[in-house]
């Protein structure tokens, strides 16, 4: 499996933005066989309860959950191993541990048990 580290998380005012980033490595694998996902644990959730805000594909496809339309940008650098997750026109709903995770292949599945590997979590704080 992939092995995670996020960063870029800090505090934000509402209707900023912020750029979150998650470095993957791939010991003796081909990460292009594997999708990266951020999750959204909100305060008081466990991470199993963390809801999918996006993911990518090698190829650079994705999936994005937020219904409004450029809200949540996510983004994949295979030469620089990065994905990154952009929040824009931040809302307080948007406070929380953001966690990068992986698992072969798909992004079909949006169940935090299906990934098998995780970083350790970036926080966003939202505040005025």
């Amino acid at each position: 499996q992939l092995m995670l580290e996020e960063s870029g998380g800090g505090s934000v005012q509402p209707g900023g933005s912020l750029t979150l980033s998650c470095i993957f490595r791939a010991h003796s694998l081909d990460h292009r066989y594997y999708v990266v996902a951020w999750f959204h644990k909100t305060p008081g959730k466990d991470r199993s309860e963390s809801e999918m805000v996006s993911c990518i594909r090698s190829d650079g496809e994705a999936t994005v959950a937020d219904p409004v339309p450029g809200r949540f940008r996510t983004a994949r650098d295979n030469t620089e191993f990065t994905v990154y997750l952009q929040i824009n026109d931040v809302r307080p709903d948007d406070a929380g541990i953001y966690y990068c995770a992986s698992r072969y292949r798909t992004c079909e599945l949006t169940n935090p048990a299906d990934f098998p590997s995780w970083g350790q979590g970036t926080q966003v704080t939202v505040s005025s």
